[in-house]
Order: structure tokens, then C-alpha cells, then sequence
């Protein structure tokens, strides 16, 4: 596991605002990376930069449960990158369940599809490759969606929020990711778009009053919200 820790921190610290010490205390006594994880963490790393999209094994361990509590039928994914995320969530559903994931890139899901299949979730997951507003809008008007990840192009969040609230049953959740972005939501000096549409989003969530939220420090930060 040290291996493990060494290639985050190289990559990039997650949980920014902790430090190293204790990033490795609560890794240390949380559960670790399994095989497959593992090995997806170190394809992703060669990917270069672009790695840092990639969510932490503690986000990932989070999703599980939540989703195992939740226990949903339906459950969507909105940005999949290389299937960390996707694996988490899979692996929380029930038997009955199912994961719809949304996302652009063919070259980032194929490496997702190939950890799929290691993690024998293959038969859990769909992969759609196209705008995920357009897959959604897609859906059967009646579909109902149980659980949603949102860990995509920032100046889209709101549209997604909206597209997903629309569907989402009385005891479903959306998670929302880096809605800390790094600590430079707090920061007067930063000026970039997807900096103003998170902050944009954490504030259309703070006032809506369709939805109850709860705003979490782990890893880069993220959102819980339900209806009310």
C-alpha cells in the first residue's frame, strides 16, 4: 500500500486541504485499492496530467456505500473517464440494478470497459458515447433515476443537475464532485470559468428549494442532494 501512496501524492493529493500525515492515517485505516483498482490507478497515471480526474480510492469507497444504502434500480454516471467512479457504484448495486454511464470519449472508456470486464460488472453497466444531456433526454419519459454521479465539464453542471433532478425518485441522490475545486471557490483572486460555473452551481443548489444538500470535504469535495 505505501507503492499506492507515493503514486497518488506524485499524481496529485486529493483531499488538498489535509495534510500528508494525515491523508496517510485515513487511508491507512480505511479499505484499501483491491487489485483491479489498483492496476486501473496505474494505467490512468500514464495517461499524463489528465489522471487528476480520476476520483481517490476514499471517494470511491464513499460511493460504494452510498449506493449500497440507497440500493437503487437505476443508477447514472455523468463523466466516466476510465471507470473508477463507474466501479465504485456498480459494485454498491443490488441485484436488480443497473448503471447508465454517460460520456464523450471513446479512448478514456476503453480503458474503463476493460476494468469493467476484469471486475466482472460488465452485465451492471451500459456505456453511452454521446452528449449526456442528449442520452438522458433519450430516456423513456417515465424512467425514474435512483442515483447520480456528476464528475463532468463544470460549465455543464447546472444543465445536468436540472436534467437529472427532473428524473429523480423521491428517495434518490446526486452527487456531485469537486464542488471545492482545490480550495479556489474561496479564493477572490482565481478568475477562470469552470472556477465561476462551480461556484455558479454550489450557489443554484444552495437556493433551491426543491432539494435539501449537504456539502462534504472528502477528496475534492462533494455534494449530497435529495429532495425535500
Amino acid at each position: 500500500m505505501k507503492k499506492f501512496f507515493t503514486k497518488q501524492k506524485a499524481e496529485e493529493k486529493r483531499s488538498f486541504f489535509l495534510e500528508d500525515e494525515l491523508l496517510d492515517y485515513i487511508m491507512s485505516n480505511s479499505a484499501p485499492a483491491d487489485q483491479v483498482q489498483e492496476a486501473l490507478i496505474e494505467e490512468t497515471a500514464e495517461l499524463g496530467w489528465v489522471a487528476r480526474m480520476q476520483i481517490s480510492v476514499d471517494q470511491g469507497n464513499f460511493l460504494t456505500m452510498l449506493v449500497k444504502a440507497i440500493g437503487p434500480k437505476f443508477a447514472v454516471e455523468i463523466g466516466t473517464f476510465t471507470g473508477f467512479s463507474s466501479i465504485s457504484i456498480a459494485r454498491g448495486l443490488p441485484e436488480n440494478g443497473s448503471l447508465l454511464c454517460c460520456d464523450v470519449s471513446e479512448k478514456w472508456t476503453a480503458i474503463a470497459r476493460k476494468y469493467w470486464e476484469r471486475a466482472g460488472l460488465n452485465d451492471r453497466i451500459e456505456l453511452v458515447l454521446a452528449p449526456a444531456l442528449e442520452t438522458l433526454d433519450n430516456l423513456p419519459k417515465d424512467t425514474e433515476i435512483d442515483f447520480a454521479f456528476i464528475d463532468a465539464d463544470k460549465g455543464n453542471y447546472k444543465n445536468y443537475y436540472e436534467a437529472v433532478l427532473s428524473r429523480l425518485s423521491s428517495h434518490g441522490m446526486i452527487v456531485i464532485d469537486n464542488v471545492l475545486w482545490s480550495g479556489r471557490v474561496i479564493d477572490e483572486t482565481v478568475d477562470d470559468e469552470d472556477t465561476h460555473a462551480i461556484k455558479d452551481f454550489n450557489s443554484h443548489v444552495r437556493n433551491d428549494d426543491r432539494v435539501t444538500c449537504t456539502m462534504l470535504s472528502i477528496g475534492d469535495g462533494v455534494s449530497l442532494i435529495q429532495k425535500k
